[in-house]
């Protein structure tokens, strides 16, 4: 692909490293860009700047926050008393987008994947653990993609709890293995998470 411009180009080569986009694409999003106002194109670009550099991550949850502590979970009409474990911010939204969940979250930011090298001590397991045991946590949901890392995950998390007496479930097997929730439609998700199971009823159907 050539260009008569070097900032054309340079444009289109950071667009390009999102992913999902290819030069293609990057290319009709710089150009759709020169057709904007330039105070819009300002607007667009001083909005990812803040973005970047002022976003935060909640001390509780470690979900993506404008402050300390995460909208969620400061939100006093939701069930705080109820966790519902995510790999990442990706789940979050994707449960949230169901309108079937009211309680609280937990980001451990991955699954235990020795192959890539993602341990325990990688991962936000101690914070959670910590909070089950300090919070008067009644359940903990664990919504893990359907792999076999998610599966470990839940594992070591629940022998990590062994003798507390709340409530461990796990999203019902609406979700086929190894599938991923980004990508689940609304309703099958929301039924996953409705329809819930104890971890050990999951354990034994795998």
């Amino acid at each position: 692909m050539q260009f008569s411009s070097a900032l054309l180009e340079s444009a289109v080569n950071e667009f390009a490293k999102l992913p999902g986009i290819g030069k293609k694409t990057a290319l009709r999003l710089v150009l759709h860009l020169l057709r904007m106002e330039e105070g819009n194109v300002q607007g667009f670009g001083e909005t990812m700047i803040r973005m970047r550099q002022e976003i935060k991550f909640c001390q509780r949850c470690h979900n993506v926050s404008d402050s300390d502590i995460c909208s969620i979970c400061s939100n006093l009409s939701r069930k705080q008393e109820i966790i519902c474990v995510v790999e990442s911010l990706r789940e979050v939204i994707a449960i949230e987008s169901t309108q079937q969940f009211n309680g609280a979250y937990h980001v451990l930011g991955g699954v235990i994947s020795p192959l890539d090298g993602i341990g325990p001590e990688q991962l936000n397991i101690e914070t959670l653990v910590n909070r089950v045991r300090q919070e008067q946590t009644q359940e903990l949901i664990f919504a893990l993609n359907p792999t076999i890392q998610g599966d470990t995950t839940i594992y070591y998390i629940q022998k990590k709890l062994q003798g507390w007496p709340g409530r461990i479930t796990t999203i019902a097997r609406g979700i086929a293995f190894g599938g991923e929730l980004e990508y689940a439609d609304e309703m099958t998700l929301a039924r996953s998470i409705t329809n819930r199971l104890p971890v050990e009823s999951y354990r034994s159907a795998t």
